[in-house]
């Protein structure tokens, strides 16, 4: 279970889109968060790769045409 305090402007914004489309405050916070989440776990994942990439951790392009195939 999760409480989320959320200031007026924003809650009134959920409750009117809410009653608009007859569907429940919740179900809109849990899009939200959903989607969100799948953005920010792509990120750290990126930041993540990037910092490797940059600490040398990284597959020579020669390697990895010939992994996947791709020698001319």
């Amino acid at each position: 279970m999760l409480a989320v305090r959320l200031d007026e402007a924003t809650e009134r914004r959920l409750e009117v889109l809410a009653a608009r489309t007859g569907r429940t405050k919740t179900f809109y916070a849990r899009e939200a968060i959903e989607t969100h989440l799948d953005d920010l776990e792509d990120f750290y994942l990126a930041e993540e790769r990037m910092r490797g990439f940059r600490e040398g951790d990284a597959i020579p392009l020669e390697q990895l045409k010939t992994e996947l195939g791709l020698d001319d």
